[in-house]
Parts: structure tokens; sequence; C-alpha cells
């Protein structure tokens, strides 16, 4: 995989930083998940208002502890 470095602003890799759902999240899945968002507003608004909630919710519930562990979830799903 190519790989390139972008200069930001402070503000904006703060701004950025918001849109992480976890703590170690990269760059590029912040910015590929709000390329996503943007291009589904384009063909279906509705779905692009509804994909924005579900990833406001995933943080609230990640801040809140309310989530299971990679291991977790291979156990249950008997990896």
């Amino acid at each position: 995989m190519d790989t390139t470095t972008i200069k930001l602003h402070g503000k904006t890799k703060q701004q950025l930083d918001k849109f992480k759902e976890y703590k170690n999240e990269s760059y590029d899945e912040v910015i590929n998940k709000m390329i996503f968002i943007a291009n589904k507003a384009k063909t279906n608004p509705e779905f692009s208002k509804e994909t924005v909630i579900a990833i406001e919710n995933a943080r609230k519930r990640l801040k809140a502890g309310n989530f299971i562990t990679e291991e977790e979830a291979r156990k249950r799903l008997g990896f």
C-alpha cells in the first residue's frame, strides 16, 4: 500500500480526533469513514444521516465502557 504524508493545521487534527471511534483508530480509517459518509450523502441523504447517528451512538457506548473485547467476541463466536 502506498502511503503519503499530509500537513494539517492543529485545529484540523483536533477535529479529526473527535471522529475517532476508538483510541488507536488511524487517521486513514477516520478519513475513509468520512469519505464514505460524504459519498452516501450524495446518493442517499437519509442513509448518511443514519450512519452519522450510528457512529455517534457507538462513540457514546465506547465512552461508557459498553463494549466487548475482541477476545470476548472470539469466545462468543467460537473462534
